[in-house]
């Protein structure tokens, strides 16, 4: 029995020692961690920077059209074409003979060789419009990039905000308990009524439920932003910052005039109008004959050795001019096509700009409105703080009710609550300012150059 006891107690201990071993540290979470890891590991950022790479392969393309193309052919004819010839006998009484003669050349070898010289100007259209969809792509993944940022920081100061709820709602039990306890001990010596004891008690209990939901609510913040990082929903992170309030002035003017010129939408969109003219040039190509040269080398013999005299060649060169004369109104219906897209592209690029300057306007309201809110429910807690503790001295006096210092606690949970959504409210609008006028806020290093 002695030795199974001890044997128990050395497991403990080498389980104890190995413990911290198996247990994973927190995650440090900055804002700029946050960003950090968004860009490096969120995949739908990522799933977006490989467009990249596809519009770079298309310029490649583009420019392997003013390349000539080089080909090899081999060939070995194995229905060889026999055909008989009957050659009359010269000598009397002898029959006819015939003679069998193969005119296949059973092996033959090709190079064929085609360089563009003019195309109507196809070729340099096709260049530009790869390399405006290039450009076009680089807006696009910005575009992402500013989105992901924006929804990280919005995950981030949730994150703050919830953990400021928890804290307010902890700080109100706290302030519920304290009160229970003054209650019973005036309670306890006759200085208060059983209804004060109860009520107070009850005020307790309600809150309690409150502070659960607020954990909670802290735990399912912290999984959402964990979630934008790309990072394990297992791994524990400690999420570090402050809501604080940092002034800022707002001019609309110099705002929407960098909004017209920084979103990326709206250099997406001219890209995309440059992409559409170059376009409407190719299919005008369409009329313009073409002009190629071209040229190709034989080689072949009726059996596979080396022996020089076994084979033989011939080359040519030849001038390609293609002129088009008619193929079914086609081209003047591509042209027609591709003016329908230009002026669709014009007016979406209206309707965009008008878009943005609605977001430019909006985000400059909130961040007034919410400047203004966080000013008065800065004071507003002040005086909910001084209400709380002249209640209580009030009640420990028999001058206020308990319902006086239930109401006046209450009112100091509101008034905390509202000053943290108040700086949520004013630090997002900051944020959303920042990704109406095309920016990520500064102080993160694009990674969309090139």
């Amino acid at each position: 029995m002695t030795k199974a006891k001890n044997l128990a107690i050395v497991c403990w201990l080498v389980l104890g020692t190995m413990s911290p071993a198996f247990s994973q540290e927190k995650t440090v979470l900055t804002l700029d961690e946050c960003l950090r890891l968004a860009l490096s590991q969120n995949p739908l950022y990522l799933a977006s920077r490989e467009k990249i790479d596809g519009a770079e392969s298309q310029i490649r393309q583009a420019v392997a059209n003013f390349f000539p193309t080089l080909s090899g052919q081999g060939l070995s004819n194995l229905d060889k074409k026999v055909f008989a010839v009957t050659i009359p006998s010269f000598i009397p009484g002898q029959p006819p003979q015939r003679v069998k003669l193969d005119f296949t050349k059973t092996y033959q070898f090709t190079m064929a060789f085609a360089l563009p010289l003019y195309a109507g100007g196809r070729l340099i259209s096709g260049l530009n419009t790869a390399q405006h969809n290039l450009d076009s792509t680089l807006e696009s993944v910005r575009q992402s990039r500013n989105e992901t940022v924006f929804s990280v920081k919005q995950a981030f100061y949730g994150c703050l905000l919830a953990k400021k709820f928890a804290e307010v709602a902890e700080e109100g039990v706290t302030l519920a308990e304290k009160h229970f306890q003054n209650v019973r001990n005036l309670y306890d010596v006759g200085m208060a009524s059983k209804f004060d004891l109860l009520r107070s008690e009850v005020q307790l209990a309600n809150l309690k439920p409150q502070l659960i939901r607020a954990r909670n609510s802290v735990e399912t913040a912290e999984l959402g932003l964990k979630t934008l990082l790309g990072l394990d929903l297992a791994q524990p992170v400690e999420v570090k910052g402050e809501l604080s309030f940092q002034p800022h002035e707002a001019d609309e003017n110099e705002l929407m005039t960098k909004a017209l010129a920084m979103r990326p939408e709206v250099r997406q969109m001219d890209y995309q109008r440059s992409m559409a003219g170059e376009m409407l040039k190719m299919a005008k190509a369409a009329y313009l004959p073409t002009v190629a040269v071209a040229g190709n080398y034989n080689y072949w013999a009726d059996n596979f050795n080396f022996r020089k005299q076994t084979w033989e060649s011939y080359y040519s060169f030849n001038l390609v001019v293609n002129v088009p004369i008619f193929n079914g109104f086609i081209n003047s219906a591509k042209v027609a096509e591709s003016k329908a897209a230009l002026k669709g592209l014009d007016y979406s690029r209206r309707g965009l700009l008008d878009m943005v300057k609605l977001e430019v306007k909006q985000a400059v309201l909130n961040l007034n409105q919410a400047k203004e809110s966080l000013l008065s429910q800065e004071k507003n807690v002040e005086q909910a703080q001084e209400s709380v503790r002249i209640a209580e001295l009030n009640y420990a006096e028999g001058l206020a009710t308990n319902l006086d210092v239930s109401t006046t606690q209450v009112a100091l949970s509101q008034a905390k609550t509202n000053y943290s959504q108040a700086l949520f409210d004013y630090v997002l609008s900051l944020a959303q300012l920042d990704k109406a006028v095309g920016s990520d806020g500064g102080g993160i290093e694009s990674d969309t150059s090139r």
